[in-house]
């Protein structure tokens, strides 16, 4: 009895990490930059499937490794080795300090512009509506003009006041320096799991992005 029950559960910890490896993964929320859409500490569940073999969706929530110090150094973090383990074999969400979580508002060869007269974000030309933006919130107060390179997305947070995003590191580099390279994106994040009034689904704002001109990236 004790055998199967150690097989049992030994089968149920490599099931579990082989689907956080290839599947799916739960990440903490560390900050307030997509308010309301999330809030700090709500925990995601992301598909790992996206961008490969699964292609990226303007207005996708894309959970992605830090590009370049885009976070401050953070503490160590202490866990016991119960937790570290159940982090590493997937049963509990990870929360090593090194991920963001934004929006895709920009894919490679995008050509995207804050704002048009009527304070709208641009892209390829057409102007969005943005519905998850955070009440009170601008799409920009930042002004920008800039083309996603080859590879890379250009990514916002919906609390775009509190979102170190994008736009404060592109440093006037024309979408060179602040987009993401897919390379760095562990996935999409589909679905609020954690705490259970929050939960909800993260489907994609696609009638934002209806209609706007493909492009294609040099």
């Amino acid at each position: 009895m004790l055998r199967e029950f150690v097989i049992v559960i030994g089968l149920a910890l490599l099931v579990s990490l082989l689907v956080k490896t290839w599947l799916m993964q739960a990440f903490f929320i560390p900050t307030g930059s997509m308010e309301n859409t999330l809030v700090k500490d709500d925990r995601v569940i992301v598909n790992k499937l996206v961008p490969s073999p699964i292609s990226l969706q303007r207005g996708d929530i894309i959970v992605f490794e830090d590009p370049d110090h885009w976070l401050p150094a953070a503490p160590p973090v202490q866990h016991s080795r119960l937790t570290n383990a159940l982090t590493f074999v997937g049963l509990m969400p990870s929360d090593e300090g090194n991920h963001l979580i934004k929006r895709v508002i920009g894919l490679p060869g995008d050509h995207v512009v804050c704002c048009n007269q009527d304070k709208q974000l641009m892209v390829n030309g057409a102007a969005l509506t943005e519905p998850y933006l955070f009440p009170g919130d601008t799409p920009s107060q930042e002004t920008f003009d800039i083309t996603v390179p080859a590879g890379k997305v250009w990514v916002m947070g919906d609390h775009r006041s509190d979102s170190a995003d994008s736009r404060p590191h592109d440093d006037n580099s024309g979408g060179a320096k602040g987009s993401v390279p897919e390379s760095l994106i562990v996935g999409r994040a589909f679905a609020l799991v954690w705490p259970i009034e929050h939960w909800a689904w993260l489907s994609n704002p696609s009638e934002t992005f209806t209609g706007i001109p493909t492009t294609t990236a040099k």
